[in-house]
């Protein structure tokens, strides 16, 4: 397969597995992915959860309001500049995220069990080959290649 295609198909991909597993009840995609940043993260000021959630500064600071109602989210100090306030996950947080996770992860066995033994021994393999090298593209800021990434 040519570039091209790898990337069309990877998209493909991509989008066809959020799409079936995204739990929509409750929570947008936005609001999760900025949890899980700040779970892996840690604390972080709130107009770089901004840029790299890829929403205004204003949204971001609605969503950590309303993480914060909920008790998802704290505000913290910065330990290095006391006049920096961070957004920090809490153990709320943490166990919401947990459990999306173990819904979402349930939703996708249920629909494996779908595949015949070799259709998922074949799907098994094609990951175990294809999950590095997808990490190490969308990890790295540079590509495989070392050509910056003009995707921002």
């Amino acid at each position: 397969m040519e570039p091209e295609e790898i990337a069309g198909a990877l998209a493909d991909v991509a989008g066809a597995v959020v799409r079936s597993l995204v739990d929509r009840r409750g929570m947008s995609f936005t609001t999760a992915s900025t949890l899980g940043r700040l779970e892996r993260e840690g604390p972080s000021r709130l107009t770089a959860l901004a840029v790299a959630e890829g929403v205004a500064q204003p949204s971001m600071t609605q969503l950590v309001q309303r993480l914060e109602n909920k008790g998802l989210a704290t505000r913290v100090s910065d330990p290095d500049d006391g006049r920096v306030t961070l957004v920090a996950i809490t153990d709320a947080g943490r166990d919401v995220l947990a459990e999306r996770r173990r819904e979402r992860n349930a939703r996708l066995v249920r629909r494996l069990a779908a595949l015949s033994e070799d259709e998922r021994r074949a799907l098994g393999s094609a990951m175990r080959t294809a999950l590095p090298l997808v990490r190490r593209i969308v990890d790295e800021p540079a590509g495989l290649n070392g050509q910056p990434d003009d995707m921002a």
